[in-house]
Order: structure tokens, then sequence, then C-alpha cells
């Protein structure tokens, strides 16, 4: 049995549908589902169990676990409760980690490219103690990722009982069916779709900077199916271990993005240009790419979709048909 918190989420729910899919390994889940809807997320997976994460410690007493995928987090950028933060994306994580070293169960967990803070230190995915001391998160959520990759390379530069695998995956943006209870926190194709398939334009943010035009910021944006097939492959390959990014490896701007999204629909791109949030300016970047040397170097040799291909999945497979979930 392999244990996934965060299964009911955006990137656990889609893991879940792969595993369905796949079959030969039951999957038990920890999450809370509140009232936001994620329980559709799950609406056609088979499930062993459903562990609310307050009896999780109960739940693995005297358990034998295949591994442990820990998603569960407060994912949000904007998150400001430090307490809960601190509880929930590093101490949570530190007890499960000490817990599948002692039982000798692999342990793959979400980091975030939030570590990257404004990308002034480069986009490697080094992992080397002095390496990732360099980077300075610029919020709450990429401070607490950031802070429990730190605890976990100490423990293996001390050579310190650790799980037979140990993985940290820093994903990108990553967009695809099963985010819609994310709120704001969704991707921009999740947001804009309905207003572009009505005609409306698409709003961007005006660049800050005079050297990058409006919309012509970039992030790496990756879809969720290639997301879930590196964890696929690390779940299938348990003498990997390390921290690894999880992008395409190629920045493409907000324009090509809403410029996808238009295409899929058959249409023009529109586009209208708005001033950047104050509270925003300090922390906006201009330009992620997430530099995939390591993961190619330890074995995963897996394509990527290009852009306009993913987002054109997402449209025609998901946003553009009365039932949107996976």
């Amino acid at each position: 049995m392999l244990l996934i918190t965060g299964g009911a989420g955006f990137i656990g729910s889609n893991l879940i549908a792969s595993l369905n899919e796949a079959g030969g390994i039951a999957v038990a889940v920890s999450d809370r589902l509140g009232d936001s809807g994620k329980w559709r997320n799950l609406a056609s997976r088979q499930l062993a169990d459903f562990v609310p994460p307050a009896d999780l410690p109960h739940w693995l007493d005297g358990r034998k676990l295949d591994g442990i995928v820990h998603l569960g987090a407060v994912s949000a950028t904007t998150a400001t409760d430090g307490d809960l933060i601190i509880e929930t994306n590093f101490r949570l994580p530190l007890r499960l980690l000490e817990w599948s070293a002692a039982t000798r169960t692999p342990f793959i967990y979400a980091s975030s490219a939030a570590t990257y803070g404004d990308g002034r230190a480069g986009y490697s995915d080094e992992w080397a103690n002095g390496a990732l001391k360099r980077l300075r998160p610029r919020n709450l959520y990429g401070w607490s990722k950031h802070l429990f990759d730190l605890a976990v390379v100490e423990r293996a530069a001390r050579k310190d009982k650790l799980p037979p695998q140990w993985a940290g995956l820093k994903f990108f943006n990553v967009f695809g069916p099963n985010e819609y209870h994310k709120g704001e926190m969704m991707s921009l194709i999740a947001k804009g779709f309905d207003r572009a398939k009505s005609g409306k334009p698409i709003r961007l943010f005006k660049s800050l900077h005079p050297e990058v035009a409006d919309g012509d910021q970039k992030r790496d944006f990756i879809y969720v199916d290639d997301v879930v097939a590196v964890m696929g492959w690390l779940i299938e390959t348990p003498a990997v271990s390390g921290i690894f990014n999880v992008g395409t490896g190629t920045a493409r701007s907000f324009r090509d993005l809403i410029g996808a999204l238009f295409a899929a629909l058959g249409r023009e791109p529109l586009i209208e240009y708005i001033d950047m949030p104050a509270p925003m300016r300090d922390s906006f970047q201009d330009f992620t790419q997430a530099e995939i040397s390591n993961l190619r170097r330890a074995g995963y040799n897996g394509d990527f979709l290009p852009l306009e291909a993913a987002v054109k999945r997402y449209v025609a497979g998901y946003l553009d048909r009365p039932d949107r979930y996976r």
C-alpha cells in the first residue's frame, strides 16, 4: 500500500488517477476535504483507506507501507500564519521522514520552486548543503519548504539514518485538471477559461521593468501529467534519491500561455494589460526556468509536453466539457 498525503488535492489526485489506471498498488489518502469541493477530485477513484491528518500517527503505528508520497501542505504563497505553516510544512514532514527512516519506507515529498526566491541565485537543483543555503525564499510558504530541504540534506551530509529512498520535488508552474478548489491559486488557464470562451479578454499584469514587455514575463509551465510521470518513475525506481526540479526546462511567456488558450478555442487572443497590485510588486518574478540536469542524470528520460499541446489537452479534455474532473 502507498500512502499519499494531500491526495485529495490537485497533484495528489492526478497521481492517484494514474496509479488506479495502472492497477497493482493499493492507495491510502491522508487529507482534509473541507468545503471547497475537493472530494470531487477523488469521486471516480478507488481508495484503500482515507485517514484524517490528526489520526495519521495512530494509523501508521505498526504498519508496513510500500512508500509515502507526501504532498500535503499549506501551499498558498500568500499564507501568513507562521505557526500553522511550520507545523504543517516542516514538523509534520519531519515526523513522516523519521517514521520512514525507522521502517525503511521510501519517502517522496513535495518541495517547491518557491524556495528559489527571486531567482538571483539561479534555478539549479544542486542539493549540496552549501548550494541550498544560498537560496533566499521570498514568502513564508517557500521558506517552510526550504527549511525542510535543508533538514533532509543535513541528515544526508551527517550520514544520519534516512529512508532507503528520499526524493524532494521542486514543482514549477503546474497546471491541469482537478485544480479548481484552489481559488486564486489556480493556474491562469483555469481562471481564464470561462472568460476566454465567452469572448472576454484575459487580463495580464503590465511589466514592472522597461526591458521586459507587457505579457513577456516568463514561467516554466508544466502540465500535471508530466509531473505525475516523474513521480511514477521515482516510485518505480527506488534507488534514486535527491532533490530534483520538476519543470520542462523551458520558460514561456504569459502571452504565449494565453495565446495557447485562445488557440485551443479556435480564437484570436484577447489580452488586456492591467497594473499589478501593489502588494505583489516586491515579490513578483519576471522569469523562472527549471534546470533539470539532476533529473536527467538520475535517469529520467521522459519528454515534456510543449505548452501549446498541454493547454489544448487541458481545454479539450477537461475545461470545455460538462465534467471537468479527471
